[in-house]
């Protein structure tokens, strides 16, 4: 009915109108060599989501982020996500991204291929994180590199948490508790 009244003119059509991702599990993702990745491989474990940077103040969290992995890698699912939109931090190639990562920081964890988190050519995953009509639970905004989004093992958004949220932090633990005993 809700549709018929849209394309009526009754209603106004909502930001989520155009998309038909219901479940996160829909989403197509990318990682850093173009392979294509099934987040429907990940139900049954919790998803944490960070917009990452290479030239940030906040990259030591790679860190934190690769020690969780190691630590929860059969529970939790740990995916970094490549950015540009915040100071122009990162700028590297798939490849560069990949190999500072390694080098610098020993990261094991997926990531994926870089993409926009805001604005109007934000990736439908960035589109699902942040809009609760797509996601059920809580509207958002990306303020900055390293910003999470931790999602449940049934696909539903847990909280977001901002960029100094650290996951030694009592907060984070606390949520990634919840299913991780």
């Amino acid at each position: 009915m809700k549709q018929f009244l849209i394309n009526l003119g009754i209603l106004p059509i909502s930001k989520s109108s155009n998309h038909s991702v219901q479940s996160i599990y829909d989403i197509a993702i990318e990682n850093l060599n173009g392979k294509t990745v099934s987040l429907k491989d990940f139900k049954g474990k919790k998803i944490l989501f960070v917009n990452v940077a290479s030239k940030c103040a906040f990259t030591p969290q790679y860190k934190s982020l690769q020690e969780l992995h190691e630590k929860f890698k059969d529970q939790l699912i740990i995916i970094g996500v490549p950015c540009n939109q915040f100071g122009n931090q990162e700028k590297g190639s798939s490849q560069e991204i990949e190999e500072f990562c390694e080098i610098n920081y020993g990261v094991s964890f997926l990531m994926l291929k870089k993409m926009n988190v805001r604005g109007d050519d934000a990736h439908p995953l960035y589109n699902w994180l942040t809009n609760s009509d797509l996601n059920g639970r809580k509207d958002s905004d990306v303020k900055w590199n390293f910003q999470k989004y931790l999602i449940d093992e049934n696909g539903q958004l847990i909280d977001k948490f901002l960029t100094t949220t650290k996951v030694s932090s009592k907060r984070f633990q606390k949520h990634l508790k919840v299913v991780i005993s």
